[in-house]
């Protein structure tokens, strides 16, 4: 595993650590200090938004990559990096919601993000452990049928899989399976410190440190930033994980989740290398990374839950020990514990394309589906061609203003859970007194009308916001394990003192002051 220590990665995300952190950080030109006349203006420095980059970058052309954190510090840096075909949400739903045309289109598209990929690593000669290998699909219980139908399903659409009677995993019988070959994995922080380094060398300018407050329309645009440099731009790509420039379209569209991944050592070569996804719902994932000095890293994800709505990452980390010990009884210890954020899209795919309602020179990519390193590439194939009008026969499939009728009924319900959470300006205080919040850790607490969050630092000095999730409205809860605020509406989350981690919003929690008379009643006991 390539190994840049000597510049540790910061990440802007939350308190854990993923195993991808100690490649270093990520070389970038530092805050934008001045405005600049680009050709084309990108909104996030993660796998969409650098692949974008490089794919636009050559010389005359002003490529300008604008993200308020590290490079790749948000969610890129928390994947556990599978590059597949084989999609989440399965190809017999797949071809439920777009047709047989659809699923077999989207198989094309992400098979050629894996085959782009490939071909960026050998031509820029990056070293981030890339490696064909299979992947295996496996049911553990419920209908015998499902890996039958699911593989039908998976040849319409183009994909040679097959039907095996087990995975090539001898400490654990995972029964049959269906094969997908030349499937793929990388190291994708050494992938996107590779990737972003071409691009600079193309010309492009990748700025960290620079947060975008706004979009303005026209043409050109005007992308405005909290240190007053503006960037004028004959397109803008917003590639932000979810967009921040909407406040209502696409996040009816999509609902944001959190995810959980666990690394234990094991010795080298003990574990082959393939990928590994179950049916289960939370389901599993699985893959080895190479670690060197004689172990390797196996990597377990699952257990995700809408953000938001719980606060037991220990609990959940835990689930996917025991799971993991159970199957794979060479594994040691767990060294990394973390968890990321994937945005679940009501039709199974992401959405690449011009932002509804906008020009057309304004564009998004948004709703990886647990799938965000092949989506963020798709999303580097397709929009390049849009902004340079060359069609694309996967523009209609990813169009972001796309309505597909047969997924009216999961978008109903996501939404009704959203608006169920309006109902938390009316809920009780979650501790009964101020003094019950503990070092490092944070809760809501009622004032009068009004929700306030409150932190405590490691210092015990005791930090107040509102509890207002400044996008529409909602009631943040506190994150224990990443140390943040989150918005269970649509998956704002905030740093614990306030600022914005995650969008839609894009600005921090209001400061607010905590009355002294109800400190003290509160502090005390009285009433």
């Amino acid at each position: 595993m390539p190994d840049h220590r000597q510049d540790e990665f910061a990440t802007d995300n939350g308190a854990s650590r993923s195993i991808w952190m100690t490649a270093g950080k990520i070389p970038a030109r530092g805050a934008l200090t001045g405005d600049v006349r680009a050709d084309v203006c990108i909104v996030g420095g993660g796998i969409a938004g650098l692949t974008i980059a490089y794919r636009m970058a050559r010389p005359g052309r002003k490529i300008v990559l604008l993200d308020d954190g590290p490079i790749a510090g948000g969610e890129s840096c928390r994947t556990t990096a599978h590059l597949c075909s084989a999609l989440d949400d399965r190809y017999v739903e797949l071809e439920r919601l777009h047709g047989q045309e659809g699923a077999r289109l989207a198989a094309e598209s992400h098979a050629a993000a894996v085959d782009e990929i490939e071909r960026i690593v050998a031509a820029e000669r990056i070293d981030c452990d890339f490696e064909r290998l299979d992947g295996y699909l496996f049911h553990p219980e419920g209908d015998p049928d499902l890996l039958i139908r699911e593989l039908d399903g998976v040849r319409r659409a183009g994909i040679a899989a097959e039907l095996v009677e087990r995975v090539p995993i001898d400490s654990f019988d995972f029964g049959r399976a269906l094969r997908f070959p030349n499937q793929g994995q990388f190291h994708i922080l050494s992938y996107l410190r590779g990737l972003a380094m071409a691009s600079s060398r193309n010309g492009a300018w990748i700025h960290d440190g620079t947060h975008v407050t706004g979009v303005e329309p026209g043409h050109p645009a005007r992308v405005t930033t909290a240190n007053g440099p503006v960037v004028t731009a004959d397109a803008v790509v917003i590639a932000t994980n979810t967009p921040v420039i909407n406040r209502v379209t696409m996040h009816t569209k999509q609902a944001a989740y959190r995810t959980y991944v666990v690394a234990g050592r094991i010795p080298e070569e003990s574990v082959q290398h393939l990928l590994l996804w179950d049916t289960c719902d939370p389901y599993h994932y699985v893959r080895v990374q190479r670690g060197g000095a004689g172990f390797d890293y196996l990597i377990v994800g699952g257990e995700d839950h809408r953000t938001g709505e719980r606060d037991d990452a220990d609990i959940r980390h835990q689930r996917l020990i025991d799971w993991t010990r159970e199957r794979f009884q060479a594994v040691r210890d767990f060294p990394y514990r973390w968890s990321g954020q994937i945005m679940e899209p009501v039709d199974a795919l992401g959405f690449i394309g011009v932002n509804p309602g906008s020009d057309a020179n304004l564009l998004i990519a948004t709703g990886d589906s647990g799938n965000g390193m092949t989506h963020g590439t798709i999303a580097g194939l397709l929009i390049p061609d849009l902004i340079e009008g060359r069609p694309n026969p996967w523009a209609g499939l990813y169009d972001p203003a796309r309505k597909t009728l047969q997924s009216i009924g999961t978008f109903a319900r996501e939404n009704l859970k959203v608006a169920g959470h309006f109902a938390d300006h009316a809920t009780a205080s979650e501790v009964d007194q101020v003094s019950d919040i503990r070092p490092g850790e944070g809760a809501v607490m009622r004032q009068g009308l009004r929700k306030l969050a409150l932190y405590r630092d490691p210092a015990g000095q005791l930090h107040t916001l509102s509890a207002t999730c400044p996008h529409l409205g909602c009631i943040v809860h506190w994150n224990s394990g990443e140390k943040t605020w989150d918005c269970p509406c649509h998956g704002s989350r905030f740093h614990a003192r306030g600022d914005v981690v995650n969008g839609p919003a894009n600005k921090g929690l209001d400061p607010a002051e905590l009355e002294t008379e109800v400190a003290e009643r509160r502090s005390t006991g009285t009433h």
